[in-house]
C-alpha cells in the first residue's frame, strides 16, 4: 500500500488536525468495540458472574496498558519533533531503540501484572464468587502485553509521519478476528472467561506482526533493518525520558481508579456488574478524544522540531475544541440512551438501573476532561512530562483517594463516588493549564531560540 507522507506543519491546521484525527479515533473506536465484545458476548452467551469477573479487571488492566500507551505516546512525540527536522539518522534511532524497549517493557509488565493480580483483586474486595475467574482472565490477557507494546510503538511511529490509515486497517482486521473468536470459544466452545481472554490475545499478536511487518518494508527513515537493530543510550534517555513519565502518569492515575473500584465493590453485586457494563462507555469516549491529543503532541512536536512556533497554540486550542465537542456529544448520547446501550451487555433490568447510576452523570462531564488531557498532550508535545505528571498525580490522583475516604465515607452513595470524576478533572485542569502558560511565555519570551525548550523537565 502506497502512503503519502503528511508534513504536519503545512496547511491548514483546523483542516489537517480533522483529518489526521479521525483514522486515529476509528481506530480507537475499533479498539474498544473489539474489547467491548468480549464483555457483551461473555455477559449475553456467559453469565452474569462472567460479566461481572471480566469486568471487575478492567482498572487493573488499564494500570498496565496504560505504562505501553504512554512509552507508545514518547516514542510518537520524539519521532515526529526529528522528523520534522528532517533528523533522519536520528529517527533510524529513534525507531530501533523504541522496538527494543517496548518490548521489553511489555515482557516485564507481563510479570509483575499476573504475579500481582490476585493479591490486587483480593485488595479491590472482589467479590468471592468472581475472584477466581477474574485473575485466570488477567492471567492470560496479561500474555498479550508484549503484542500491545509492539502495536502501540508502531503506532507511534506511523502516526508520528502522518500515517494514521494503515494502524486502523490492521487494527480492523485484528478485531473482526476477535470478534470471531469470541463467538467460537464462548458461544459454541462455552469456555466463557478463557475463550475471551484467549480471542484477546490471539487478536493483538496479528495486529502487533502487520505493524512490524510494515515497518520492515517501509522507505521512510525509520524502516527497520535488522543490523541496526539495537539500543541508542541517547535516544533510549529520550525516550524513556519523554515515554516513561507518560506511562507512570497513566499507571498513578489507573491506581487512583483502584481506590474507585473498591468503593463500587463496597455495594452489591447488581452495582458491581452494572458499574461493569456501564464503564465500557468510558474507554469509548476517552478513546475517541485521544484521538485529538495524539494529533496535538504530533502536531507541536512537528511544529516545533520544524522551528515553526507560531502553530503551537494553533494547534493546541484547535484540538482542545475537537476533543471537548466529541466528549460533549458522545456524552449526551449516553446520557439520553444510555439503557439500550447497557442492554447490549445484560438483559437484567437491576443492572441496568445500576449502569445508568454512572451514565447519568459521567455522560454530562466527560466533555470537561479535554481541558486537562489535552494541555498535557501539547507539553508533551514540547518535550515536558515530568512536571505534568506530578500535576496529574496531585490534583487526580491524590484528591480521588481523599474524596473516597471523606466525601464517599461521609455519605455512601454512589453517586457521591461518581461525581469525583468531573471535580478531580477541573481542579487539575485548572493547575496544568496555568503550567501551560508559563512554559509558553517563556518559549516566546524568555527565550528565542528551540533549545528553551528541552527534553528535560
Amino acid at each position: 500500500m502506497a502512503v503519502v507522507r503528511e508534513d504536519l506543519t503545512i496547511g491548514a491546521p483546523l483542516k489537517k488536525i480533522l483529518w489526521f484525527s479521525l483514522p486515529l479515533m476509528f481506530s480507537n473506536l475499533l479498539q474498544v468495540l473489539f474489547n467491548m465484545s468480549d464483555v457483551a458476548i461473555v455477559g449475553r452467551f456467559g453469565s452474569k458472574e462472567a460479566l461481572g469477573s471480566v469486568g471487575s479487571t478492567s482498572i487493573y488492566v488499564i494500570l498496565f496498558t496504560g505504562i505501553l500507551i504512554g512509552i507508545g505516546s514518547g516514542i510518537n512525540a520524539l519521532a515526529a519533533r526529528y522528523l520534522g527536522a528532517k533528523d533522519d539518522e536520528r529517527v533510524a534511532r529513534i525507531s530501533h531503540t523504541g522496538l527494543w524497549i517496548s518490548l521489553i517493557i511489555g515482557f516485564f509488565l507481563l510479570l509483575i501484572g499476573i504475579a500481582l493480580a490476585r493479591p490486587i483483586l483480593v485488595l479491590l474486595s472482589t467479590k468471592p464468587e468472581l475472584l477466581e475467574n477474574a485473575v485466570l482472565y488477567v492471567s492470560i490477557v496479561f500474555l498479550g502485553l508484549p503484542a500491545l507494546a509492539i502495536y502501540n510503538y508502531g503506532n507511534g511511529i506511523l502516526s508520528a509521519d502522518g500515517d494514521t490509515k494503515r494502524p486502523l486497517l490492521f487494527l480492523a482486521s485484528s478485531g473482526v478476528i476477535n470478534i470471531i473468536l469470541n463467538l467460537i470459544f464462548v458461544i459454541f466452545l462455552k469456555w466463557s472467561v478463557v475463550g475471551v481472554a484467549l480471542a484477546s490475545i490471539i487478536s493483538q499478536y496479528l495486529s502487533a506482526i502487520m505493524i512490524i511487518l510494515t515497518l520492515c518494508l517501509s522507505k521512510r527513515s525509520y524502516r527497520l533493518r535488522l543490523p541496526q537493530l539495537k539500543i541508542h543510550r541517547r535516544e533510549a534517555k529520550a525516550i524513556l525520558g519523554l515515554g516513561l513519565p507518560a506511562g507512570i502518569q497513566n499507571a498513578i492515575f489507573s491506581m487512583a481508579n483502584l481506590f474507585i473500584q473498591s468503593g463500587v465493590n463496597s455495594f452489591d453485586t447488581i452495582m458491581v456488574e452494572g458499574n461493569a457494563a456501564a464503564a465500557n462507555a468510558d474507554a469509548l469516549i476517552y478513546d475517541a478524544m485521544a484521538a485529538f491529543y495524539m494529533a496535538v503532541s504530533s502536531f507541536i512536536a512537528q511544529n516545533f522540531g520544524a522551528g515553526k512556533k507560531h502553530n503551537i497554540l494553533k494547534c493546541y486550542f484547535i484540538g482542545l475544541l475537537y476533543s471537548s465537542v466529541i466528549g460533549f456529544v458522545l456524552g449526551m448520547g449516553f446520557f439520553l440512551f444510555g439503557k439500550n446501550f447497557l442492554a447490549l451487555f445484560t438483559e437484567d433490568k437491576e443492572v441496568i438501573d445500576a449502569g445508568m447510576s454512572r451514565l447519568l452523570i459521567m455522560g454530562c462531564s466527560y466533555f470537561i476532561s479535554s481541558l486537562m488531557d489535552c494541555t498535557i498532550a501539547a507539553l508533551r508535545g514540547l518535550g515536558k512530562t515530568i512536571i505534568p505528571m506530578i500535576l496529574l498525580v496531585l490534583g487526580s490522583c491524590i484528591f480521588r483517594i481523599i474524596w473516597v475516604y471523606t466525601i464517599f465515607g461521609h455519605f455512601k452513595t454512589i453517586e457521591s463516588l461518581y461525581l469525583l470524576y468531573p471535580v478531580s478533572w477541573l481542579l487539575t485542569a485548572t493547575i496544568v493549564i496555568l503550567y501551560f502558560i508559563y512554559i509558553y511565555r517563556k518559549f516566546f519570551i524568555a527565550n528565542k531560540n528551540e533549545s528553551a525548550l528541552c527534553l528535560d523537565n
